[in-house]
């Protein structure tokens, strides 16, 4: 197919698919950094799964990261990958797309395209001008365990979504219309709560050139700069990472250490050098921006979470707290303190009661990064404290009420604000929002080589 589609981009990937005798509801299971404080989700998983054919067996899921069988467990993850190609257990597909919907309890269809973005125009880094950017700080200290996991891996499984703004709903709604003329690939219920999944195969090459010139069309400087009133000292941001920004990151640092073993021309087409993605609007109707919560663990072992609320006091200067017996005692009173209060309002529980951080005058424009600079802080004092990203409020209120942690509740954010945010001030606090709660997810089910396929 001659299409100019790296000048935005993006690959046309040979995706590889489970072959027909395999399970479809037991070979997809959730994102492997979802429930890293509930190792009984994932031990629920690999209880209904048994010894079929699966993607458990090709992840790490993180809630294991820090066991100490690492090592034998990535010997495991790159033996499957091998056996489940040599087994035809995955199956190449011909060149092209899939467009995927995703049905969820009591949202409307969220829709995709699964292609392959080219990671020479993508970069992570604060301040980055490409094509492709990060929406949230990356962590490096969180890379070197999944490029442990990625560096000898044959095989690549997404959970990356990536975003686009097209208001005008020009790249994927014309494919949602005529799904019955294309393949279809999958329609199944997903495991654990997961919801529906349907996909078709986009590989016409008349569809395909919709959808690239859909996108250039996205990424014309010009309309650019007219959309976002910016001038031409601001590249085109086609690509907002909306999940799985350290995935990709793993993804980038991967490729750029294996390019310097490369000639130009291998360079050019080896497969390490484009990530499969999904692609999503987000003016998607169904896309949720969740807020992400936090949870920090053992506070006992330091001080206790009156003294630790007692030093967000003195780190944020202008600050203070109240707490209460009730939640419903606390929510009325957060009604009313929202209804007049200018800064930044942080609900919160522990083992004795609810409460609430008040932040007169911050300085940051979000309160996530108001909690975050906080907890950045905090951490680097006290060694033995462990914080996780949580998603949903009922998760929050569990962990967060057991003695010697305390729960924080963050507000969501409008996804409207996202590219233009991203534009003019860079990338967001780390885990800012989520494409909806864990159990929606991305699950693996699509794969790509990312070795040639002579190795």
């Amino acid at each position: 197919m001659a299409h100019n589609h790296r000048k935005i981009g993006i690959e046309i990937p040979e995706i590889l698919m489970p072959g027909k005798q395999v399970d479809l509801a037991k070979w997809s299971v959730v994102a492997c950094d979802q429930y890293t404080s509930q190792p009984e989700y994932w031990q629920q998983v690999k209880e209904t799964l048994g010894d079929a054919p699966s993607t458990l067996h090709m992840i790490f899921p993180e809630v294991y990261l820090e066991e100490k069988d690492a090592d034998v467990r990535i010997e495991y993850i790159n033996r499957n990958m091998a056996a489940y190609l040599e087994e035809n257990i995955l199956v190449p597909q011909n060149p092209g797309f899939v467009y995927v919907e995703r049905q969820m309890s009591g949202h409307q269809s969220r829709k995709g395209l699964i292609m392959a973005v080219d990671l020479e125009q993508y970069d992570y880094g604060k301040g980055s001008q490409t094509l492709i950017r990060a929406t949230e700080g990356t962590v490096l200290d969180r890379l070197p365990p999944r490029i442990k996991i990625r560096e000898h891996a044959s095989v690549e499984l997404p959970h990356i979504m990536l975003l686009i703004d097209d208001p005008g709903r020009t790249v994927i709604e014309p494919v949602a219309e005529r799904t019955e003329t294309f393949e279809k690939l999958y329609d199944f219920d997903l495991m654990m709560n997961g919801g529906n999944i349907k996909g078709y195969k986009v590989d016409d090459e008349n569809t395909i050139s919709e959808i690239i010139a859909a996108l250039e069309k996205l990424a014309e400087p010009k309309a650019f700069q007219a959309k976002y009133q910016v001038d031409s000292s601001q590249e085109v941001l086609l690509f907002a990472v909306g999940d799985g920004n350290h995935s990709l990151a793993t993804a980038k640092v991967c490729w750029e250490q294996l390019k310097q073993t490369l000639s130009e021309e291998e360079r050019a087409h080896h497969p390490a050098r484009f990530a499969l993605v999904e692609v999503v609007n987000v003016h998607d109707d169904a896309l949720i921006f969740e807020p992400i919560h936090r949870v920090v663990f053992n506070v006992h072992g330091s001080q206790m979470p009156e003294e630790m609320l007692a030093y967000f006091k003195r780190f944020q200067m202008d600050a203070y707290y109240k707490t209460y017996a009730t939640q419903r005692e606390m929510e009325n009173d957060l009604k009313v303190l929202q209804a007049r209060q200018r800064g930044h309002i942080i609900p919160f529980i522990t083992s004795e009661h609810y409460g609430m951080i008040i932040v007169n005058r911050p300085n940051h424009q979000l309160e996530v990064g108001t909690l975050q600079a906080f907890l950045d802080d905090y951490t680097d004092k006290n060694a033995n404290i462990k914080i996780d990203y949580i998603h949903g409020e009922e998760v929050v209120e569990q962990l967060g009420s057991i003695e010697g942690n305390i729960g924080f509740y963050l507000p969501p954010m409008d996804k409207h604000d996202l590219f233009k945010t991203v534009i003019l001030d860079g990338a967001l606090p780390r885990k800012t929002f989520s494409l909806g709660e864990a159990h929606e997810k991305r699950f693996y089910l699509e794969c790509k080589l990312i070795v040639n396929k002579a190795n």
